[in-house]
């Protein structure tokens, strides 16, 4: 051959995908010359092997030693692509057929796969099989089953290798893998039989009659009983020994069992002992009672014992896929119908569900390090994340649930996908990445014929990787591909995995989970609920159907009636909850998130049963269920934020009403999220109160910039407006249900004075119109302008600084320790706020004006209490509260504030550390005040979020005093504790005012 004739030949064969040509085109010469067959006949072909270098070298391994079924295979076009894609896959297929080169005749053109009767048949051909006894004992026998199954393993594999889609032919090919399995252990248990009863085998012990009477059923677990069986895997097996009554009778039950575990002990030695035929796998009894320590061998009765007194967590959970596989078919019917409803009620043992999570972890602890990267079974996002998930659903939620009692991880997928208890999509991926792992798993095992389940370490073994399972181009790709797949698997396995609600179901009393009308009518009333007709009612609206939809909320229901019966207000939380779910309708993610989240579904049901506030407002805005799922969706949004979608708002909507209306529902969403982060305990009192404050200030300024555009006329643009937040807005201290106290001026510039003060007041009473809420009511709150009610809505700079130099009174300048611009003019805010430091901070405070203002309150106490409220429970009036310990700071600021700058702040703690830090009040007269402020300030609000009213007196009912008192995060019925605590707080904080405010 000339050079370039070469040179093109190996260039041909690179293409082919053959990696040492010099190598490989020896070895073809050779092949070619041993039989006769033109390569150009066959040489096409190669392109089907995985690896056409390892093919070439086992086939001219094959002819050596006897070229005839080489031959035979190259010349038949039908023949030669299986006889490529068995040697180019499996080198241990191709020792195999070294040893047995006649076998080569049986490999033929793909067809359908062997059925379950076909194989073991063929496998009782291979060792005469008749009446449960084997024609021959020796070790001959053994020899003849292996080799006959490794036939069929081989057919297996070509359909395989050949199928159209692999990844889709996985389950149907591990099904025959496991139906093969059987089929050996069948054949290996009558070669058994004939062993252990005929002399020259080297193990007779027992007559004839004897062993026939003798039943041994061998049941299968783990992969094997599921028919999910890889190409090379320890086969799991339970033996359950027994007879006839009469047999049992005459040979004794100890005989019995000594007969049954003789046989089983020669059905393992016939699959896994070395023999002139290597064996086929282990054969692993150590899933039986008491593992390894255990007899080997029991009867039906003593397993039953031992599983109703004994057996541990894992044990049920190993019986999860029990199934008869080989030996006496009834006794093992037997023993899956005794032990079979045992693993449906091991999910109610305490603390089930965390010592399966634990399991699952200990396996991942066992790895070797330097293996954790390749672990392609065992490891995080591997093959046993999808089998343990899917397990732990289904011994959770198949206690109830028949349907979902399925042996194969694809078909409990697909049953629990149907019943609702995983989401399509999860459903979906895990579905595919199982069946794209376990070809992966079986292309690695089928290559040596040898159990593994480690990816490949080398560039070299991942291209023939990538090639023998078609899943990618090169050996990068496959690894980029199998870590795409440990990433989307891992990430459903710990959200499912670990998901609360699987430890809540399970968890359930058996009572609790079916009851009559009237069982459940007493259950409800007992654990809380008060109206237990109208909660029954409301479950059957929610779970009636048959829809995808009814079916989650029946799997929910148990559970979370018991949450919302933790909580306050059982009835209203489970109505509110019907009211929202009829709002999202068949909204895929609204079930989907409270079923598969780490806590959705139990903090919906704390908000809604604990606060009527968030209640009221998640049937109006129910997206933000989607908020639970995630405390940083529960975190209040930035002022700046705000800012730009408000003013976004106005760039999309034209007229007032439109903006208004977006604005509204801007600010109701914000307020929902903080008290929905509040009563979850994710923002402190002081994070709170900035939150809320933002949100009002946010609103206030989206507003007058859609009223200033509505009212001021372009000619008109020069005026000036600001508005200026007093009381606890001005402190930047709100609660929930604080109005929103304000004061407005404005600067006519060149605009004429008296169109100044017209436009002015149209742009007040245009802001107190279109910022009505009636779903979530913001009064601007006017009254602690000059003059209060009977002073004008508004006024100039120049009037305000008139009016406070010659007609302020003392309560004025009080109420401008809180003034602060919010919203309008920088540039008269400034000026303002020049204004109001002049008369809120005086060089020499007024002896006069601070006497007014100690007999203001001494008046406040009593005149404005509500009429028969009272006074020691108003948290706003009453002794030891907030307009204590403010009016104190207060006057303590118009005293020193010009002497100390701390002083000069519109906070009421930051005033009241500053007087404490400056030597004006004691330290732990301070922490007395601050200590009382805090607790009424977070009462407020509690009491507000509880009842969805505004309310400044601290209920007597104890079931709302309760409910507060769980918002403020104590433990359930505090009410007591919660008002002993409330009481003595404000006891001291009043000594201290009384010694320091009227002295």
């Amino acid at each position: 051959m000339s050079q370039l004739a070469r040179s093109s030949g190996l260039t041909h064969l690179a293409r082919l995908g053959f990696s040492d040509l010099s190598r490989a085109d020896e070895a073809l010469a050779e092949l070619e010359e041993a039989t006769g067959v033109d390569r150009s006949v066959w040489l096409a072909d190669t392109a089907r092997a995985a690896d056409p270098d390892e093919a070439v070298a086992c086939l001219r391994d094959v002819a050596r030693r006897d070229a005839g079924p080489v031959r035979r295979a190259l010349s038949d076009d039908a023949r030669r692509p299986a006889v490529w894609a068995l040697f180019g896959a499996s080198q241990g297929y191709g020792t195999f057929f070294l040893r047995h080169p006649a076998e080569l005749d049986e490999v033929q053109a793909p067809g359908p796969l062997p059925t379950a009767e076909e194989i073991t048949a063929q496998m009782r051909e291979a060792i005469g099989f008749s009446d449960g006894f084997a024609a021959d004992g020796t070790e001959s026998a053994w020899v003849a089953l292996r080799v006959r199954y490794r036939r069929i393993v081989a057919r297996v594999a070509v359909h395989d290798l050949l199928s159209p889609d692999p990844v889709e032919s996985v389950r149907a090919v591990s099904a025959v893998l496991a139906d093969a399995a059987g089929a050996a252990l069948d054949a290996s248990l009558a070669v058994a039989r004939t062993r252990i009863s005929s002399r020259g085998t080297g193990a007779a012990l027992f007559a004839r009659e004897d062993v026939a009477a003798t039943r041994l059923a061998i049941i299968g677990m783990g992969k094997t009983g599921a028919r999910e069986l890889n190409y090379v895997s320890d086969v799991d097996v339970i033996f359950v020994g027994g007879a006839e009554d009469d047999d049992r009778e005459r040979l004794g039950e100890s005989r019995v069992v000594d007969i049954a575990t003789r046989l089983a002990v020669q059905t393992m030695r016939g699959i896994s002992e070395v023999e002139i035929e290597p064996p086929l796998w282990e054969v692993d009894a150590n899933l039986r009672p008491e593992g390894k320590q255990g007899a080997l061998v029991r009867t039906l009765e003593s397993h039953v014992s031992y599983y109703e007194r004994w057996a541990k967590t894992w044990e049920f959970q190993a019986l999860l896929k029990a199934r008869p596989i080989a030996g006496d078919a009834d006794l093992g019917r037997a023993y899956v119908d005794a032990v079979g409803p045992k693993v449906w009620t091991s999910a109610a043992r305490e603390n089930f569900v965390d010592s399966v999570q634990r399991m699952r972890e200990r396996v991942t602890e066992h790895i070797p390090p330097g293996d954790v990267a390749y672990q392609l079974k065992l490891g995080p996002g591997g093959i046993r994340d999808i089998e343990f998930t899917v397990q732990l659903l289904q011994l959770v939620h198949g206690r109830d649930d028949e349907l979902i009692r399925q042996r194969s991880t694809l078909d409990a997928l697909d049953a629990l996908e149907a019943g609702g208890y995983i989401g399509r999509s999860d459903a979906t991926v895990f579905a595919h990445d199982y069946r794209l792992l376990r070809l992966l798993e079986h292309r690695l095992q089928l290559a040596r014929l040898s159990r593994t389940h480690l990816m490949p370490r080398d560039d070299e073994a991942r291209r023939v990787l990538a090639r023998a399972t078609r899943l990618a181009d090169s050996g990068e790709a496959v690894w980029q591909l199998w870590e795409s797949v440990k990433r989307e698997v891992r990430e459903i396995h710990v959200r499912l995995f670990y998901r609360p609600l699987l430890s809540a179901v399970a968890a359930l009393p058996d009572e609790e989970r079916t009851l009559s009308t009237a069982q459940a009518h007493d259950r409800l009333a007992a654990i809380g609920f008060r109206d237990p007709a109208g909660a029954l009612r409301t479950i059957g609206t929610l779970t009636s159907g048959i829809s995808r939809k009814a079916s989650i909320q029946r799997h929910l229901m148990p559970v979370m009636i018991r949450w919302f019966a933790d909580g306050v207000d059982p009835d209203y939380g489970l109505l509110a909850f019907r009211r929202i779910s009829e709002r999202l309708g068949d909204t895929p993610w609204f079930l989907a998130t409270l079923r598969d989240s780490a806590g959705a579904a139990e903090r919906l049901t704390r908000v809604l049963s604990g606060s009527r506030y968030i209640g009221e407002l998640m049937e109006w805005i129910p997206e933000s269920v989607a908020w639970l799922d995630d405390d940083a969706a529960l975190v209040p949004r930035t002022g700046v934020a705000l800012q730009q979608e408000a003013r976004a708002i106005q760039t999309r909507h034209a007229t007032i009403d439109d903006a208004m209306r977006a604005v509204r529902a801007l600010r109701r969403r914000e307020l929902l999220r903080t008290a929905m982060a509040a009563v979850l305990g994710v923002l402190t009192i002081e994070q709170l109160a900035a939150s809320l404050t933002t949100i009002t200030e946010v609103t206030i300024q989206a507003t007058l910039r859609a009223v200033r555009r509505e009212v001021v006329p372009p000619e008109d643009d020069d005026l000036d407006f600001a508005i200026i937040a007093m009381g606890r807005l001005g402190g930047a201290e709100l609660g929930f249900g604080s109005d929103a106290d304000v004061m407005y001026v404005y600067r006519p510039e060149s605009v004429d004075p008296e169109r100044a003060s017209a436009l002015s007041l149209k742009i007040v009473h245009e802001l107190r119109r279109v910022s009505e809420d009636h779903r979530l009511p913001l009064d601007l709150d006017a009254d602690l302008r000059p003059e209060g009610r009977n002073g004008p809505l508004v006024r100039s700079l120049e009037a305000y600084a008139a009016y406070y130099r010659r007609w302020s009174v003392s309560w004025e300048a009080q109420a401008l320790l809180r003034a602060r611009g919010i919203a309008g003019s920088v540039k008269l805010i400034r000026a303002f706020m020049d204004l109001a430091d002049e008369v809120r901070y005086p060089e020499h405070a007024d002896p006069q004006g601070i006497r007014e203002i100690k007999r203001i309150k001494a008046r406040v106490e009593t005149e404005r209490l509500p009429q028969g409220a009272d006074r020691a429970r108003h948290l706003k009036l009453g002794p030891g509260t907030l307009s204590d310990v403010e009016w104190f700071v207060q006057v303590l600021q118009l005293q020193h504030a010009h002497a100390y700058p701390g002083l000069r702040t519109t906070s009421t703690l930051a005033a009241l550390s500053a007087a404490v830090d400056a030597g004006l009040v004691p330290a732990s007269a301070g922490e007395r005040l601050a200590e009382a402020w805090h607790l009424a300030t977070r009462l407020r609000s509690a009491n507000t979020l509880l009842s969805g009213q505004t309310s400044d007196v601290l209920p007597t009912d104890r079931r709302q005093l309760d409910g507060i008192g769980r918002i403020l995060d104590y433990p359930p019925r505090s009410a007591s504790a919660l008002e002993e605590d409330y009481f003595r707080a404000t006891r001291r904080a009043r000594r201290v005012f009384e010694r320091l405010f009227f002295g």
